[in-house]
């Protein structure tokens, strides 16, 4: 939350417009722990390959509503009818590949729970079960990826996962709270 001050907030610096800022204030770098969340940030993740973050976040809402509210037991029996009716979706992103992937996540998704009782003991487990707190001072530090986004993503797809290349997951795991990558310099970086 947003301390109430009359001085400007130091925010990252990526967080520019109302819907950025609502997010970076309130969501990015929380930590997680409900599997419908997880869900919500794999398909999300994945659509923004290739685009800006912001696109998506313009585009949640509909998401919401096209993806059954990202319950991955209801998105697993999407059809190929409905799926041909989310690429004419105009409120997403319409890439085939992406949507295709989604129903295919939930699937995956579905199995994991399955195996491991559910999606946050699974995802905890590549970083140890704690959030892993970086202090980048400048955006230049972040980095794309790394050896627990390379784990994650091998095992993904080791189990049938598609669109979860390693930066993906790298992005996952930031919105997700896995990884905390506020900058010292932003005031979330103390709360989170």
């Amino acid at each position: 939350m947003a301390p109430s001050s009359s001085s400007p907030l130091r925010r990252c610096a990526w967080a520019r417009s109302p819907a950025d800022i609502a997010y970076h204030d309130a969501e990015w770098g929380v930590p997680a722990h409900d599997d419908r969340v997880f869900f919500e940030f794999l398909i999300l993740e994945g659509a923004q390959a290739g685009l800006s973050w912001s696109t998506i976040l313009n585009k949640r809402a509909a998401y919401r509503r096209a993806f059954a509210d990202f319950d991955p037991a209801r998105v697993a029996r999407f059809t190929p009818a409905r799926i041909e009716r989310l690429v004419q979706d105009t409120g997403i992103v319409r890439h085939r590949q992406k949507i295709e992937s989604a129903v295919t996540n939930a699937r995956a998704f579905l199995m994991v729970q399955a195996a491991h009782g559910s999606f946050d003991t699974y995802v905890w487990q590549f970083v140890r079960g704690r959030p892993r707190q970086n202090s980048w001072r400048t955006v230049r530090q972040l980095p794309a990826r790394t050896p627990d986004s390379d784990a994650l993503s091998k095992d993904l797809r080791r189990r049938g996962f598609s669109f979860v290349g390693s930066t993906i997951c790298y992005a996952f795991m930031q919105a997700t709270g896995l990884v905390t990558d506020h900058l010292v310099s932003c005031y979330r970086y103390k709360q989170v």
